[in-house]
């Protein structure tokens, strides 16, 4: 089942997805939620109730007068308000391509636990236009990456139970300041504004049965689920990145046993996986140094047309857009050493 949040009336709407059609829970059945943080919060209750709506649409037993004509640019996030965004560090190709490119070793420490980070909860958004102020663009990238949402609420949960505790999956752009980055990170602090302004999530939740074809087995000595689903990047039509969700060495079920540890997890809380391998120009920009020394660095820049497409996760598109301010916190530095 596909589940998305659009625009309604100047309210976010949840609505199930199916053949070019927006079906809005509460009018397919009174006691389903009109939202997408409510149905998350009571998914046990709701979501039997949505499976069998969605079978009378398939099966066209439900009014066709239900169904609104797909319309992309009122798609908002699928979880247009996320309780927390968290965002993990999973594949080890991305990790040790990045570490190698600076001329450091791989990290022996990624091997024994995975890791994540807390970015701004407030800032997700669906596709379409992404704003950055001038800072943004020195050294602006994306991040392909794959998320899920929680739907049931746990503390301290092993992995071996957690994938019960994921509603579906995501596509997510992890959008990266890489100079405010880098600048913050030298304080060993971070990262936070190169990252805060926008993260991009969509174009729909697509829950765990409908990718049971696709679920393989995961790294030896891992636990969780894997999915064999292949991911892409273009920019302005260019194909830039390429990978595949069943690269991940660390599982979700496996970020969600560390993130729960002392820790309440709340239904609207989003994971991301990190950058696949290949997914960042930061990673590629560095190869591509190391292999050919006339190499030219590629950054985003206003105007480009970012598509990421996970294999039966849709596509996500946004444009990169500038702001109309001139303000830059890069130019309030008390000092240059």
């Amino acid at each position: 089942m596909k589940l998305i949040s659009y625009l309604r009336d100047g309210h976010d709407q949840l609505a199930i997805w199916s053949d070019g059609f927006f079906y809005n829970t509460d009018q397919l059945h009174p006691e389903l939620p009109s939202t997408m943080g409510m149905f998350l919060n009571y998914w046990d209750d709701y979501f039997p109730i949505a499976k069998a709506c969605l079978n009378a649409i398939t099966t066209n037993k439900t009014n066709s007068t239900h169904g609104i004509r797909a319309d992309e640019n009122l798609l908002l996030a699928p979880v247009p308000f996320p309780t927390s965004c968290r965002d993990g560090y999973a594949f080890r190709q991305h990790v040790e391509s990045a570490r190698r490119n600076r001329g450091v070793g791989m990290i022996t420490e990624f091997d024994q636990y995975p890791v994540f980070y807390f970015t701004n909860h407030l800032s997700i958004q669906g596709g379409g236009p992404v704003r950055c102020m001038p800072d943004h663009f020195h050294k602006l990238d994306f991040e392909l990456e794959a998320s899920i949402v929680i739907c049931r609420q746990g503390r301290n949960i092993p992995a071996e139970q957690a994938d019960q505790h994921i509603a579906g999956l995501m596509i997510m752009n992890d959008m990266s300041a890489r100079t405010l980055q880098m600048e913050e990170m030298l304080l060993n602090l971070g990262p936070a504004k190169g990252k805060d302004f926008a993260t991009v999530i969509g174009p729909w939740l697509v829950t765990l049965d409908e990718l049971e074809p696709f679920e393989t087995a995961p790294k030896p000595g891992h636990t969780g689920k894997a999915w064999n689903l292949n991911m892409h990047c273009r920019v302005n039509g260019k194909q830039v990145s390429a990978g595949n969700l069943r690269e991940m060495d660390w599982t979700f079920a496996e970020i969600i046993e560390r993130a729960s540890y002392g820790v309440n997890l709340y239904p609207g809380d989003v994971i991301g996986s990190g950058t696949v391998g290949t997914g960042c120009f930061l990673e590629l920009n560095g190869t591509g140094k190391l292999t050919d020394p006339s190499y030219v660095e590629q950054w985003l820049q206003e105007g480009d047309v970012v598509e990421m497409e996970i294999e039966h996760l849709g596509l996500l598109k946004n444009t990169i857009e500038k702001d109309s301010s001139d303000f830059s916190i890069l130019q309030k530095k008390k000092m240059d050493l």
